[in-house]
């Protein structure tokens, strides 16, 4: 409803709110699934409109659900993923190796994906939105579900993305998830930004 919000290169910037206040909404209008109703939206200086192609290439996504296929093992999830982006299989192969390792997930690469933990599908979403070595990652409430240790691993995953220079744009209705890893957030509600700022700001 009217919302404006600019997001700079290299920071972690989160959407808080409630459940349906237009979060999720908004990340998929970024991700160019759903149609802009109104006004302009650019990513990386692309328009979602007509650059659609260029900007999934550049982005990877963490959605809400665990959408991975259960009848593949870990490996075979990053695998098949990495066909989408054409990336060759000798170098999709070193790619998986280093993001298996980078979520703690190499002792489980020949594992059913029905079988692991929730922390361990999460991590695995994460490594998958990663393959194509992405310029901005979002992710739609990365740690919903998740115990307290499981959540610290993704927030420490996050940060380690952040130093690489990864801009990064997260979606959260936890106050303490913001607040640990954002450099700025808005807060929605209704479809509508109600402040804006450093999460000390927005906290005072």
């Amino acid at each position: 409803n009217n919302i404006s919000f600019t997001i700079e290169e290299g920071e972690m910037f989160g959407f808080l709110g409630p459940n349906g206040a237009g979060k999720t909404t908004t990340m998929r209008m970024i991700q160019c699934v759903s149609p802009v109703t109104s006004g302009r939206l650019e990513v990386m200086g692309l328009d979602v409109g007509t650059r659609k192609r260029e900007i999934k290439s550049l982005m990877g996504v963490v959605p809400q659900e665990n959408n991975l296929d259960g009848d593949f093992t870990v490996h075979e999830n990053l695998l098949v993923y990495s066909r989408y982006f054409d990336i060759p299989r000798a170098e999709a192969e070193k790619r998986i190796e280093e993001l298996l390792d980078f979520v703690h997930l190499q002792e489980k690469r020949d594992v059913m994906t029905e079988n692991l933990s929730g922390g361990m599908k999460r991590r695995l979403v994460l490594a998958r939105a990663l393959i194509n070595r992405p310029r901005l990652l979002i992710l739609d409430e990365p740690t919903v579900g998740l115990d307290p240790q499981a959540r610290h691993l993704i927030w420490e995953k996050l940060r380690g993305l952040k130093k690489q220079g990864v801009t990064i744009v997260l979606t959260s209705h936890y106050l303490d998830e913001v607040e640990k890893l954002c450099d700025r957030l808005v807060v929605m509600d209704y479809g509508k930004i109600l402040v804006r700022g450093s999460p000390a700001g927005v906290i005072r």
